[in-house]
């Protein structure tokens, strides 16, 4: 009876590392580049675009705003349509993907802009192209604020999984 139990522990324990983890890496992979996008896009940055700025950041907006109950229920068929099956722990991760994305977004986005401006000015004025303030000055001056998100999605994961 006691190993039944703690075998079953064991294997709850595993699944929700399971679906905490790839969820949180998937999160990333598709937050940071849209709160860069968000960031780089917005108006007096280094490619203002403001169609694109607002349509990302309205549908951001949206998502955010949504339950994670309601939109767990809600992206079911998508969940069935890339996996095949709506039960299960991998299931669980194509919502909290959904989820979390928007929420990475915005705060890579709100961590990408306490980069100083002189900073960015400065490499504009040295000839930098805009990949190159991106990934090496932007990111690395972020990269602390970016790490402690990363630990604030997972634990937020974590607690939408419980």
């Amino acid at each position: 009876m006691a190993t039944t139990w703690l075998s079953m522990m064991a294997q709850g324990l595993y699944e929700t590392v399971y679906m905490t983890l790839v969820s949180t890496f998937m999160s990333y992979m598709f937050g940071l580049p849209l709160g860069i996008i968000l960031t780089t896009t917005d108006r007096g940055h280094i490619m203002p675009n403001s169609w694109l700025n607002n349509c990302l950041g309205t549908l951001v907006n949206l998502v955010r705003s949504v339950p994670f109950l309601i939109l767990m229920v809600a992206v079911l068929p998508l969940s069935r349509l890339i996996l095949g099956t709506t039960i299960g722990s991998s299931a669980t991760i194509v919502p909290l993907v959904i989820g979390a994305t928007p929420f990475v977004a915005r705060m890579v986005e709100s961590s990408l802009k306490e980069i100083d401006k002189g900073v960015i000015e400065a490499a504009q004025s040295m000839g930098a192209s805009p990949l190159q303030i991106i990934f090496k000055v932007m990111l690395p001056g972020a990269l602390t604020i970016i790490v402690t998100v990363a630990l604030f999605s997972f634990v937020w994961q974590w607690n939408d999984v419980f």
